[in-house]
């Protein structure tokens, strides 16, 4: 199962494709899109209600193995750390595997608790633009480079004991939420 958390502020067609990618590659039975009530690393101002960024997502993730959840906001948690260890608590038997493009990955360090979420549950990396080579000399990827599984055997990831992690290649989406919020669309 994987798992792919954020505002979603507004979800897009750059997000659909990283979990239409991973679905693929990972051999994942479902993607859930953990849309967060408000994240701690970014404003307030500029984030749409819950609601309407749900209403979005659902529209994005319409047809795909991707299911839309505001889980966080029923289990009360703000941080990545809480709610994927509500999760492991209330589906034992899942293996959970944590997505994220190559931007998060970069700055990861500045999670809460971040070398336990690394300890929870195997990550998948996606590339995104401009972000590649910063995500692979950041902080995490320098702490576990003997986890890292090649993208050949990220299909197995999920039945990996964490710390592992994989960077997933693949065709690179231009869009960001920022940009769309912006009013700014890809050439």
């Amino acid at each position: 199962m994987g798992l792919l958390g954020g505002s979603f502020n507004p979800a897009h067609a750059g997000h659909r494709h990283i979990s239409l990618t991973a679905l693929q590659r990972l051999r994942l039975d479902e993607v859930w899109w953990l849309v967060s009530p408000q994240n701690p690393l970014k404003a307030t101002d500029g984030m749409a209600p819950l609601e309407q960024r749900m209403a979005q997502a659902r529209h994005q993730a319409a047809g795909t193995r991707i299911r839309v959840t505001d889980i966080e906001r029923a289990l009360g948690t703000r941080y990545t750390i809480d709610t994927l260890a509500a999760l492991r608590q209330l589906f034992p038997a899942t293996r959970f595997v944590w997505l994220m493009g190559a931007d998060n990955l970069a700055q990861m360090a500045r999670w809460k608790r971040w070398p336990d979420l690394c300890r929870l549950a195997p990550f998948a990396v996606l590339d995104r633009p401009g972000n590649g080579t910063r995500a692979l000399a950041g902080a995490v990827a320098r702490r576990y480079p003997e986890r890292r599984r090649s993208e050949q055997a990220a299909a197995t990831l999920a039945d990996a004991a964490p710390p592992a992690w994989s960077f997933i290649h693949s065709r690179l989406s231009p869009l960001s939420a920022t940009a769309l919020r912006a009013g700014h669309r890809p050439a």
